[in-house]
């Protein structure tokens, strides 16, 4: 039981980690699979091109809108905004959009990356490219740029020309382990930038998150007890066709300001736009946005987070 605590616990503290790794595991291993068991090259000159970059580009693409599909803050921003006035444009949504397109990013780069230091499809889709024939082939056999596209298959004719199949394949693994340094590189800048930008200390931050992962437990709680007895009062009344007891249940405008994205405020301490809610001064008041309020990239788990860790399409 208490190892059970121990991997229940790390999974709590580290979960995005986890989340991450986990996708760059699936993404590379799916990969492996695609490379060995369902690419083939087709050796022709009008066709390596396209079909190489197509195994190489378009899963990437594929994967890259499944990470905002299964991203949470996507719908917390989609929902309601085509009929919410003031929605779609700014500063804000800008930040939002560039943090979802970092985080929809990881899957695809590992697929990129694994699929470059294999080298099939790229040698596949290099050996059609006529500048590759152009600058591989000067000074080899006259018959190079029309065997070239064979390389892949191991069908050359010409030994000389055969070789180019370790060149091709040493430029995919080169690519690959530049993109790998280049995503590291960007990836460290950015945390270290969006750190020492944050207004709150590392602790104050460690605390944020214990308050969120308690917020949203509690009101999944909470919600799910009122939906119920809800059910139950609705469902009774059916029956006995009598009417109904008065139910407090937030309103549609109650629940749009609780689900709205989070901003900012150095002179209100709040820590979710329930805390926000709750606490503020005048019934009517919206909290959505007001004077001082700010968009901060490291307070972007704020609205990472919900009842459902999985939204339901």
């Amino acid at each position: 039981m208490e190892k059970f605590r121990t991997v229940l616990d790390l999974h709590l503290k580290h979960h995005s980690a986890l989340g991450y790794g986990l996708v760059s595991l699936l993404t590379a291993g799916g990969e492996r699979i695609f490379s060995t068991a369902v690419f083939q090259c087709p050796c022709k000159a009008a066709w390596n091109l396209p079909y190489g970059l197509v195994f190489l580009l378009v899963p990437a693409l594929a994967l890259f809108l499944l990470g905002y599909v299964l991203n949470a803050r996507t719908w917390r921003l989609l929902t309601g905004c085509c009929v919410r006035p003031g929605c779609g444009g700014g500063l804000r949504t800008f930040v939002v959009c560039a943090q979802l397109s970092a985080a929809a990013a990881v899957a695809p780069l590992t697929w990129v990356a694994v699929a470059l230091l294999g080298g099939t499809f790229y040698e596949c889709a290099a050996s059609g490219s006529a500048f590759q024939a152009r600058r591989l082939c000067p000074g080899r056999d006259s018959r190079c740029e029309v065997q070239m596209p064979l390389v892949p298959c191991g069908q050359a004719q010409v030994p000389e020309v055969q070789e180019l199949h370790k060149e091709l394949k040493a430029q995919s693994q080169v690519l690959g382990w530049v993109l790998i340094a280049v995503v590291m590189i960007v990836l460290l800048l950015c945390t270290s930038v969006t750190r020492c930008l944050s207004p709150v200390s590392f602790l104050q931050l460690k605390f944020w998150k214990i308050y969120l992962e308690q917020e949203q437990q509690i009101l999944k709680n909470q919600a799910t007890e009122h939906a119920a007895e809800l059910a139950k009062e609705n469902i009774r009344c059916f029956f006995e066709s009598s009417h109904p007891k008065e139910c407090n249940t937030p309103s549609i405008k109650d629940w749009q300001q609780i689900s709205s994205l989070y901003t900012y405020n150095p002179k209100e301490q709040y820590y979710s736009m329930l805390h926000k809610y709750v606490n503020r001064k005048e019934k009517n008041q919206s909290i959505r946005s007001s004077q001082g309020d700010a968009m901060v990239p490291i307070f972007g788990f704020v609205d990472s987070t919900g009842m459902n860790t999985t939204p339901s399409l």
